[in-house]
Formats: C-alpha cells, structure tokens, sequence
C-alpha cells in the first residue's frame, strides 16, 4: 500500500444530478440528464427538486459513515455552475458553493481530504453542445478556469481540500482508419490541461495536487508537463466500465473467469502506460460492475465474481496515490456501483 494513499469514494449525483444515482427524480418527466430535466420541469420546479435532493441525499451522517468504513478521503464532482448568480452564466442551473463549504467542514472535522473534480466533460460525446466553443476564451474554456481559479483560491488554506481535477472526464480525438473519433483535439486538451493548471497555482500555491484526466488514451501522456515547472501534478484513469476497456483491446467476452483475467490484464496494462508519463497515476472511478454475465451463471455466481473481480483490483491499485470507488451511494442500491453494497463483505484493513 502506498503511503498516505487516498482510498475514497466519488460523491456522484449529488452536487450534479445523474438518473442512474436517482432514478426518482427522473421518473415520469421523459428526461434521462439534467437539461432535459429542466426542460421537462422548467426552471422554476427543477430548482425545487435540486434544492430537496442536495438538502437530504448526501448528509453530515453520511460523511461519518464514510470514515468509519475505513475511506480517508472522497472525490466530490463540482459543477461549472457552482458559483450560481456570481459565476459565469449559470443560466437556470442552481449553485451549490454553499454545500460545497459545508462538505468540506464534514469532512475536515472527521479527518478526510477532499478533491474537487470540475464537472466539465470536454470531448465526451453528449457534451459537444456545451463545448463547441472551447476555443473561444469567452466561452466554456474561460469559464471552466475561471471556476478553478476561484475554488482553487478560496480553499487554499484548508486542511481538507487535497486537490482538484481540472475535468471530471475527457476525451481525446484519435485516428482511426480513414475517420477520426468523437472527443477534443489533442492539442486543444493540452493547452487546457497547462491553462489549468497555471491558474490552480497562481490561486493556490504548490501544495493541492493538480489532476489531469488521461481521456481514455494513456499512450498519449509521456514526458507531459514532466518539466520542472509542473510540480505536484497527477494522472487520472477511470476504469469503472470493463465494457469500454476490452472494447479498445477488440475483445467482449461475458464475464466468466477468462474474461476477469483478460480484463485485469487489461487494467494492469492501461495502469503501466499511464505511468511511463512520468506522472503519478491515480485510479478516479472503479466500480465492480462486469460485462454480461453468460447466460449460464446464477446471480450468486455473478455476485461472488463480481467480489472476486473487486478484490483483484483494490491488489492492482494498493501502490497507487490514491483510488476512489463509483460511488458512494445510490437510491436504488445499485450493488455494482453502490460502495455501501459492492464493498460491504470487505474487512476495513482492505480498504484503508
């Protein structure tokens, strides 16, 4: 195990509503994201149900029971809008700085740390609305730093504030064939990525941890921001979707025990790419979900797999700075991706 490794929990859904964390509040208005949500409800009734579900899904409680788990700190995804009325156009989206600071004040008081992940996705298909402008310094780019800029600063000297995730997820264009892929312009992430990471250290200093998302191609990082003027700078892989990860090795099996091993295989592989960065790697999102189970396996076997599957990867990640499972809590209980369920059989000394 690492020294002074985070091993945590992403807060997914609460600051940002995602229907598969809470299918409730989805349910009867046809929409399956957030700004279909608005549309459906207007902004006056979608304020209201944002306000009632950050106000009771995740609680000081829940903080607690995160620490007495055995997690020592949690990864909590902030919207670019989180700053409301005094941010850059927040439109009908509600801020939430409020319950950000709260957050913090949970965790610091039972000794988790915290990081920020901005909960801007450039290059991830479904996003190109909201990134069609990336280029243009007056638009989602600017905004995106701006927002960096000022949590940056106003935690600075916080104990429980670790560091900040420039995006919550990235995707980089590729060529594949005579096409090219869904996601942004290598060189266009690049520049975001050293922008953002200039404007974390102007506001707050060398200590918080910068992290960059790897967008899914680890091949692509070597030698990036390796200079002496970056410091303190990690890479972020997310490897909660098994399905994604055997999808780019041309390889779908169902999830018996030759596909785990060829998925572990899998993950141990994108792991040693990302790290011949020269970067410390971190794991941002796990989960214990696999691919389609044949047909032929009962739930109990998919279950005892899926903690076999579990186990092999808190071993693959023990060296690692820091891991956080997705996510903490789901309404429905989801038992893949629901840390209350998906690591209760586990012994604290696993975890911690």
């Amino acid at each position: 195990m690492a020294e002074n490794a985070l091993h945590g929990v992403n807060l997914t859904g609460w600051l940002t509503l995602e229907s598969w964390v809470t299918p409730e509040l989805f349910s009867g208005s046809g929409a399956l994201d957030e700004p279909s949500l608005i549309t459906s409800l207007g902004a006056k009734g979608y304020r209201e149900v944002v306000r009632r579900h950050r106000a009771r899904f995740l609680t000081k409680d829940d903080f607690s029971r995160i620490a007495s788990r055995g997690f020592n700190a949690v990864r909590l995804p902030v919207p670019w809008y989180v700053f409301g009325e005094a941010g850059p156009n927040p439109g009908p989206y509600l801020g939430c700085i409020d319950e950000v600071d709260q957050a913090l004040e949970w965790a610091e008081e039972i000794d988790l740390k915290v990081v920020f992940a901005l909960a801007v996705n450039p290059g991830v298909p479904g996003d190109e609305e909201t990134w069609n402008n990336f280029t243009d310094d007056r638009g989602i780019r600017e905004n995106a730093l701006w927002v960096l800029s000022q949590l940056s600063s106003r935690y600075a000297s916080r104990m429980g504030f670790y560091g900040i995730e420039v995006a919550d997820d990235a995707r980089i264009q590729t060529r594949r064939g005579l096409g090219v892929t869904d996601g942004l312009p290598g060189h266009l992430l690049r520049n975001y990525y050293r922008a953002a990471y200039d404007r974390v250290r102007e506001a707050a200093g060398p200590d918080p941890v910068v992290i960059l998302p790897d967008a899914g191609i680890p091949t692509d990082w070597r030698r990036f921001m390796a200079q002496r003027q970056y410091q303190n700078v990690w890479l972020d892989c997310h490897l909660d979707r098994p399905s994604t990860i055997m999808a780019d090795m041309g390889y779908a099996p169902g999830a018996n025990t030759m596909g785990l091993r060829h998925i572990m295989a899998a993950i141990h592989r994108h792991i040693r790419e990302d790290q011949r960065s020269g970067l410390p790697v971190m794991v941002g999102k796990w989960s214990s979900a696999l691919p389609i189970a044949d047909a032929a396996m009962t739930p109990e076997g998919r279950v005892a797999l899926e903690r076999i599957y579990s186990s092999e990867q808190l071993t693959a990640y023990e060296k690692l700075p820091a891991w956080f499972f997705q996510t903490w809590k789901t309404t429905g209980r989801l038992s893949s991706w629901d840390a209350r369920v998906a690591l209760s059989s586990f012994e604290r000394g696993l975890i911690c």
